[in-house]
């Protein structure tokens, strides 16, 4: 059920409500959302790390039998996280919550299954994804005929030049984070393969990469909570508001991120032992590469609400540049580079590395986009006087 019953009573909330209730109200569906969203893959992870190392490594082999099914499955994975989005920037997250959570859950049971009882190997972890998918794609469409939400109707679709720009401008932050992101795995595969022995190195980074997508979900999540805001105060040119609601973000990111790597940093290698407890050489090389992610980790409390703040507020050109810049700009050049210099070690240092420069980077950004806030907000009072 929606917290908001009508449209005037959500706006009159999202600009009047408190902003540390508002963004934790909105917060807290979202964060479940991102949290089992990365249950899907560790959930897969861990499964197929049971048939073994190679398979946790997407080997050649694996990799067919895994893309065989999952393919097909796209147009409804790509769908629900439309979806998704749609419930979140409504201010209605918890409807996108009940799709996903009861996705994950039917994931949960049927990878077992699909694995193990009918000997499907890593191409049933891919089954069950993609019909766990399907049903939370169906639970979401039907959400949209609940509540304030806007439903889906075919005769409201009306395409034009306009809106796709918008949408294209508003997405290309994600976009190319996303893209990169994709290149850094592959890279990283290639990387483990060449310069750190193989199969064993593959594994255990792809073990780490899992590890910190789900400490990283809760601060983005926590961040999908606050765009709304941001974007609601910022139309209403409630500026004040949407630097209070940025510094609220950063707060509690940074508490939670460094809470997050302390754990990650004291357990690494028991986080990376449930997933491969009887391969010790996995073990060794995930925990330290782990360990050193988390010493940067807390660095993300700046970089997610400012990176959320420039694409939520239209700055789409400095949104994408930053975007590119942990996995892109500055993991690239690392991960071709550090591995031929030091072997493994220059693995496990690549994304801590570009996790301190894109740091840098977003640190001016932020001051600067905080600060055009205060002088927007400024401008507005001395209108009125």
């Amino acid at each position: 059920m929606s917290i908001f019953r009508q449209p005037e009573d959500k706006f009159a909330r999202m600009t009047q409500t408190p902003i540390p209730t508002l963004v934790s109200t909105l917060a807290v569906p979202t964060i479940i959302s991102m949290l089992i969203t990365s249950l899907y893959n560790m959930a897969d992870t861990f499964f197929v790390g049971q048939i073994g190392t190679s398979a946790t490594a997407t080997s050649a082999g694996y990799t067919k039998d895994y893309a065989r099914y999952i393919l097909i499955g796209c147009p409804f994975m790509v769908s629900a996280l439309v979806l998704n989005n749609q419930f979140r920037f409504q201010g209605n997250a918890v409807f996108g919550m009940v799709g996903i959570f009861s996705g994950a859950v039917v994931n949960i049971i049927l990878d077992p299954i699909f694995i193990f009882v009918l000997d499907m190997d890593t191409g049933g972890a891919a089954l069950a994804t993609i019909l766990s998918q399907f049903l939370s794609f169906c639970l979401l469409v039907g959400g949209t005929f609940h509540g304030d939400n806007l439903p889906l109707s075919l005769r409201a679709f009306r395409p034009t030049v306009e809106r796709y720009s918008k949408i294209i401008s508003g997405g290309l932050p994600s976009f190319w984070r996303q893209a990169l992101a994709s290149v850094a795995t592959i890279l990283l595969n290639v990387a483990g393969r060449e310069f750190g022995g193989g199969d064993v190195a593959v594994a255990a980074m792809s073990i780490v990469s899992r590890i910190t997508m789900f400490a990283g979900s809760a601060l983005v999540g926590f961040g999908q909570g606050y765009q709304p805001v941001c974007g609601f105060n910022y139309g209403a040119k409630l500026y004040g508001r949407v630097r209070e609601a940025f510094f609220f973000f950063f707060k509690v990111a940074a508490v939670g991120a460094l809470i997050l790597a302390a754990l990650g940093f004291l357990f690494s290698p028991q986080l990376v032992a449930i997933f491969r407890r009887d391969d010790s050489e996995v073990i060794r090389i995930g925990a330290t590469a782990l360990r050193m992610q988390c010493v940067t980790f807390p660095l993300m409390a700046w970089f997610f609400p400012t990176s959320m703040t420039l694409q939520t507020t239209g700055l789409s050109l400095k949104a994408s540049a930053l975007a590119m810049c942990r996995q892109g700009l500055f993991f690239l050049p690392f991960i071709l580079t550090l591995p031929r210099l030091w072997g493994i070690p220059g693995i496990q240092l690549s994304q801590p590395a570009a996790d301190l420069c894109s740091f840098l980077v977003a640190l001016p950004m932020g001051l600067g986009v905080l600060r055009d806030l205060r002088l927007a907000q400024e401008g507005l009072e001395a209108q009125k006087e």
